[in-house]
């Protein structure tokens, strides 16, 4: 008896994951429209599969954390990305954070049948492009703008993700407010931001985690 969970917070997509599981005989299909709620009923429930959007709440890319923290309780867990962000990198980073496959939401009801038994039996699952453009990162054809900052620049970066100001990242990183200032200074040079809006917009788009 297969079960899955479907963590995303559009509720027609829920709709429509779950008819298309459904109907291709899936047993159950749990819901959850949050990271926190999505983390819990993981726990309690131990689905077969988990398909997680990555883009949860308006938090950048929450779904990130949320695979991360999954994995760290499961290491054998199935994660099925369900996403609308077809960028080589971010694809690049759900694969490194755990996820077992990647799955744009333009596919057709087939496709996504077809990854999820894919991944449903151990396998990995990526779309031909998705693949392709992958394996072009590996290759050196696309630079990851993350890879050369620090572990503190990275939760900086985190954090102006998530609307902080720089008087509660200090507080939140228990550093002074000038040390924020240098670092986003610093942030905004290595990631060719032209001011502090522009970095909070790379920010949301790479999804960095804390």
């Amino acid at each position: 008896m297969t079960s899955a969970l479907i963590i995303d917070d559009h509720p027609i997509v829920l709709q429509g994951c779950r008819r298309v599981l459904l109907d291709a005989g899936v047993a159950t299909v749990m819901e959850a429209r949050d990271v926190a709620s999505g983390y819990r009923l993981y726990r309690r429930r131990r689905p077969d599969i988990a398909i997680v959007d990555l883009s949860l709440q308006g938090k950048g890319l929450a779904g990130l954390s949320l695979i991360q923290r999954i994995k760290a309780h499961d290491p054998r867990a199935r994660i099925l990305i369900f996403s609308m962000h077809s960028d080589p990198i971010i694809v690049s980073r759900a694969l490194k954070a755990g996820a077992n496959g990647y799955l744009l939401k333009d596919t057709s009801p087939h496709e996504l049948v077809d990854a999820f038994e894919t991944v449903r039996r151990g396998e990995h699952y990526l779309s031909g492009d998705l693949a392709l453009k992958v394996a072009l990162i590996g290759a050196g054809a696309h630079r990851d703008p993350l890879a050369d900052l620090t572990p503190r620049e990275l939760q900086m970066l985190g954090l102006l993700a998530e609307g902080n100001p720089y008087s509660r990242i200090a507080e939140t990183l228990g550093v002074s407010y000038k040390t924020v200032v240098n670092t986003c200074s610093q942030l905004k040079a290595k990631l060719n931001a032209r001011n502090l809006p522009d970095l909070i917009r790379i920010a949301v788009q790479l999804g960095s985690v804390a």
